[in-house]
């Protein structure tokens, strides 16, 4: 039961990873065509999303939280008991659940240092073809 569930998460955050950058590829490729003039903004942009793709399944699958299923537990008391952990529907669905909200916060917290660096750099840009433009 816990080899699937690693799985599923992958490819649960695998999946939301490439919707997610799916969805901003558009917004990634034009804002980078904008601040490099040169064919090499394509590169760029397929690097920042593969960054997103690494970022989102990473945070979205949470391997030390997942040792809580294969792991004891052992509890100090006056009974000393060792217990792992089962697999059941609701924390199947929890599971599931935090690996997706997991990955969006990766990829939100990605994007967010993404456009900070990018408005930056349009601002440099626009700065500059003011500065230099002649009249």
């Amino acid at each position: 039961m816990f080899y699937y569930l690693i799985i599923t998460t992958f490819i649960l955050a695998l999946s939301v990873s490439w919707l997610v950058m799916w969805l901003f590829s558009s917004s990634i490729n034009q804002i980078l065509a904008r601040i490099i003039h040169d064919p090499i903004h394509q590169a760029w942009a397929k690097y920042t999303k593969f960054s997103g793709m690494v970022v989102g399944t990473s945070s979205g699958i949470r391997i030390y939280d997942m040792e809580k299923y294969i792991t004891p537990i052992s509890y100090n008391g006056e009974n000393q008991k060792t217990v792992i952990l089962e697999l059941t529907e609701q924390r199947w669905f929890l599971e599931i659940y935090r690996t997706i909200i997991e990955t969006l916060q990766g990829l939100a917290w990605m994007m967010l240092l993404f456009f900070m660096v990018a408005l930056i750099a349009y601002v440099i840009v626009r700065w500059s073809e003011m500065k230099y433009k002649k009249p």
